[in-house]
């Protein structure tokens, strides 16, 4: 019996691939067999990836994208297909965020929010279904965040954009199963990464963070790493539409 958690010579892109989530999330596929594509606006950053990934004796490109302009997310898919011929799953995992009261959001907070989560997220699926179409298979995952489901203060362009990217999800999933194209999303809890490192560093920021959470600790990259492993996978073949929340339990209670 070989391995359940194998997707040896599959080709994987990650949006926001240079750190945090998406970087933890290019290791454990790389380990797995996976051949990579990392897109950031830091292509430096990606790099510093890729060369771990290198040494698994696994292939990877890095490409500088930002998923706001439609223009480089054409390019990503075209040199994509370029290096490898062929597209087996896209990870939309880049987002953005401004944290402030609703009565001070600007439009261009709003607009920068929004062009990257969800107008960039859309545009990414659409160029990997023009793939996937052709090849009749394909897997797509959508970073969403328990924001989509649970209101926040605060943060109310970003979780309704991550609300949006739940409700899409399951509208390509409907639209493109006839292709045997599977899209999926996630949407983690409260993770600890490079984007909350100052806040971590703070005692009582902890004990406050824990507090809601029913597992009583911070997630950790690889809590969505290991789940998206298993999305890519055969054994994840008859899994389209959904989203799966990792939070420690956070909206259960």
């Amino acid at each position: 019996m070989g391995k359940v958690l194998d997707v040896t010579d599959k080709v994987v892109l990650i949006t926001g691939g240079s750190r945090g989530i998406g970087a933890e999330m290019a290791r454990e596929f790389a380990a797995a067999g996976a051949d990579l594509v990392l897109a950031s606006r830091n292509r430096e950053s990606c790099e510093i990836i890729a060369n771990e990934i290198r040494e698994l004796g696994r292939r990877v490109l890095t490409v500088s994208c930002d998923v706001s302009k439609l223009a480089d997310i054409q390019n990503l898919f075209k040199v994509t297909m370029e290096e490898f011929g062929r597209l087996d799953a896209l990870v939309n995992n880049a987002g953005a965020n401004v944290t402030k009261y609703a009565v001070e959001v600007t439009e261009e907070d709003w607009d920068f929010i929004y062009d990257v989560n969800i107008r960039g997220l859309f545009f990414c699926c659409q160029e990997a279904a023009k793939i996937m179409i052709q090849q009749n298979s394909g897997k797509i995952i959508n970073i969403s965040s328990v924001g989509g489901a649970k209101p926040y203060k605060r943060i109310a362009p970003y979780t309704a954009s991550k609300a949006a990217v739940i409700h899409l999800t399951k509208s390509l999933a409907a639209e493109w199963a006839r292709y045997n194209i599977r899209v999926n999303s996630i949407a983690p809890g409260l993770i600890g990464t490079e984007i909350n490192a100052k806040e971590r560093e703070n005692e009582e920021w902890i004990k406050g963070a824990v507090k809601a959470i029913p597992l009583r600790r911070l997630g950790e990259p690889k809590d969505i790493s290991q789940i998206a492993l298993f999305l890519l996978t055969d054994a994840a073949d008859y899994i389209t539409g959904q989203t799966f929340y990792i939070d420690g339990g956070t909206l259960a209670e």
